[in-house]
């Protein structure tokens, strides 16, 4: 990353700086052992896209296009950075323009740049143990990033946080490394197959930003009225308003709009998934039963007390009823209409489900066959 200056609103070379620092070490392997993880992992990789698209027959004549890169803990700091840069460059622009160029002006951007800068960085240091793999979707391309040529986009294999996990679940190695291989493939797959998916995205992204009030004193009282709501939250157990997240509460009415479309379109992507790592495994993965039922577990309880206080904090409990609702919805749609049924999801953007449809796919179903049929 290269430098950009003291007055930008996040000193993005500090986050990496301070991610990098703060980031676990990853399980103890040899050089030879991880050489050998690396180079399994993108076997896994290719064997997958070739089951992935027999299985959701979905085409896409460009995922050669699109780079596998198998990195450690810092590596995927590096890529989210990259991508959080690309994403919130509109709304820092707006925020520094709406600060003002004036020395007192710089000298307090400099300083908070910093401390955001220092913030990103604890966060993505506690999420970079945790992600196993992902598809990055918006970082430009750079010498130690590659991406498609078609504006974006990459698969990240998190090395290190694989092998922890088929160690701590104590499963047979190949079959996991396998396993959320197919999972991820699957996620290169939808977007590689639907050219219009990343704009989709990065869309409602920047709607959701431009309906940010820059105004930090209403920012302030938005979080200081969303702390008094959480500390005066129902027992654990019982949810309220959904059960939002401080991240949640601390937005515009506006902005949960487009949130509940954000998360429909990523409770079809992450239900797509696991529904295709379940359909394909079984055929492939001798031990899949096993490596489902421990990583489910897994995933339920958390880590600890803590993990669990920061899941619900960021919002990344949200992410578990994504996977659970999600795979709900395929299943149900499949299970009516059929793959190539359901495979109509991916026409348009009209024809993703609303955050209500993925409650009840009879909906989605009812509107989008009802309508392409008559």
């Amino acid at each position: 990353m290269t430098s950009i200056g003291g007055t930008e609103m996040v000193d993005w070379n500090l986050a990496v700086a301070t991610a990098t620092r703060l980031v676990r070490p990853g399980p103890e392997v040899s050089r030879d052992e991880a050489r050998a993880v690396v180079a399994e992992l993108r076997r896994h990789a290719k064997t997958s896209e070739e089951h992935v698209r027999a299985f959701t027959r979905m085409g896409a004549d460009d995922i050669h296009d699109t780079p596998v890169l198998v990195v450690d803990r810092p590596g995927w700091v590096r890529a989210n950075v990259a991508g959080f840069r690309e994403i919130l460059r509109p709304l820092l622009d707006k925020m520094q323009e709406r600060r003002g160029d004036g020395a007192g002006n710089a000298v307090l951007g400099a300083v908070g740049g910093k401390v955001t800068g220092v913030e990103l960085g604890m966060l993505l240091s506690f999420l970079s143990s945790r992600v196993l793999g992902q598809y990055e979707t918006f970082a430009p391309a750079a010498r130690d990033l590659p991406a498609s040529g078609n504006g974006g986009g990459r698969l990240l294999l998190v090395a290190p946080n694989i092998v922890h996990v088929e160690r701590e679940l104590d499963v047979e190695p190949h079959d996991f490394r396998l396993w959320v291989c197919l999972h991820e493939e699957t996620h290169r797959t939808q977007f590689s197959a639907v050219p219009w998916l990343r704009d989709h995205l990065e869309g409602e992204i920047q709607a959701f930003l431009a309906e940010t009030d820059v105004d930090p004193m209403t920012v302030l009282e938005r979080i200081r009225e969303a702390a008094q709501s959480l500390a005066g939250g129902r027992p654990e157990g019982e949810e309220h308003n959904g059960g939002r997240s401080l991240v949640e509460l601390v937005q515009t009415p506006a902005q949960r709009e487009i949130l509940g479309r954000l998360t429909a379109v990523m409770s079809l992507l992450e239900g797509h998934a696991d529904f295709v790592m379940d359909g394909v495994g079984p055929q492939v993965v001798p031990s899949v039963a096993e490596i489902r039922e421990k990583f489910q577990q897994r995933r339920a309880k958390g880590a600890s007390r803590l993990d669990l206080a920061l899941r619900k904090l960021l919002g990344l409990d949200a992410k578990l009823r994504q996977y659970r609702d999600g795979e709900r919805f395929v299943r149900a749609v499949v299970d009516e209409v059929g793959m190539e049924g359901f495979n109509r999801v991916w026409t348009s953007p009209n024809t993703l489900p609303t955050k209500a449809e993925i409650a009840k796919p009879a909906d989605w179903i009812a509107r989008v066959h009802r309508r392409t049929e008559s």
